[in-house]
């Protein structure tokens, strides 16, 4: 941060949707649904691959990674949104306010690369099932979650920590949280080099990612069109189309926000999709892979049925 931020404790406003009480009532009231039902969906995939053996695979545990990672994401946020819905005057210092983007920031991208590795898997299963189970082992897997983690720390995180802010003006957020972009719209110091830097990362972090998952599902589609079995066919959509819709809401939500010309006001649309990236996708999560996922459905009734028994 910069000297002068250091010597005197600064604090935002967030302005949230304050101009339209109805409306943030109403807001409030879905975004707390939506986070009861993120805690309790993911939770239960946990649960399930944790204690049903069948579920002990490369793809679930990566699955776990993503349910546990989305409790995480949503839980670093929402709380303190819907604490900000029932106050007046909500304010965040300097500090908090940097630590909640660092860390929003830090889970948002150990999600890109975890979607990226979780196509790999698909792609190897599906190309190569013969060599699966070998060339897809727990030291593998185990190597592709952590190097996410790990990735997504040098890339976030120690940018966030030495970026150079100063404010002169307003401080006022026209936002729910403390959201990088509309932090950076309230700043006044010379941040061209930090926003190229931006630039570089979000490539990294996002069209990277994305493109790897495009060209293994395009390998997944020629591997798929040489199978002469229906089963083959279903069987193979069935396993990656989860997958594919939660990497098209994800991506298609970050993208739009982050690769996008920027303005120096924030809309109420940019509001809205930060929402949807940051709320609704780790809500959505669960759902899909529990509503089109047969091997998690009869986890789920091997589950209620040994409760039953006990």
């Amino acid at each position: 941060m910069d000297r002068k931020n250091s010597t005197q404790e600064i604090y935002f406003v967030l302005l949230g949707l304050s101009e339209y009480p109805r409306a943030q009532a109403i807001f409030c009231c879905l975004l707390l649904l939506s986070y009861i039902v993120t805690l309790l969906g993911n939770s239960l995939i946990l649960l399930l691959i944790r204690y049903d053996p069948r579920l002990h695979t490369p793809m679930y545990f990566f699955l776990s990674n993503l349910s546990f990672l989305d409790v995480c994401y949503t839980t670093s946020s929402v709380p303190q949104v819907l604490i900000n819905c029932l106050v007046a005057t909500p304010v965040i210092s300097l500090g908090q306010c940097v630590a909640q983007m660092a860390v929003g920031l830090y889970l948002g991208v150990v999600e890109c690369l975890l979607l990226a590795a979780m196509a790999y898997d698909r792609c190897v299963a599906i190309v190569d099932p013969l060599r699966y189970a070998t060339h897809m082992g727990p030291r593998l897997c185990s190597l592709l979650a952590g190097a996410s983690w790990t990735a997504a720390f040098l890339l976030t995180v120690v940018p966030v920590l030495t970026m150079p802010l100063e404010f002169c003006g307003h401080h006022v957020i026209n936002h729910f949280s403390c959201e990088l972009l509309a932090l950076l719209k309230l700043a006044c110091s010379d941040l061209q080099v930090y926003e190229s830097l931006m630039v570089g990362t979000s490539a990294l972090t996002l069209l990277a990612p994305f493109a790897f998952i495009v060209a293994s599902y395009g390998r997944i589609l020629v591997a798929v069109l040489r199978m002469r079995s229906t089963e083959g066919h279903s069987k193979a959509f069935s396993t990656c189309g989860s997958h594919l819709t939660v990497v098209a809401l994800f991506y298609g939500t970050a993208i739009s926000m982050y690769m996008m010309p920027q303005d120096k006001i924030m809309h109420d649309r940019d509001k809205i999709i930060s929402t949807a990236y940051g709320a609704l996708t780790p809500m959505m999560n669960p759902l899909i892979y529990s509503l089109r996922n047969k091997d998690m459905k009869g986890a789920f009734r091997r589950l209620l049925g040994r409760k039953a028994s006990f």
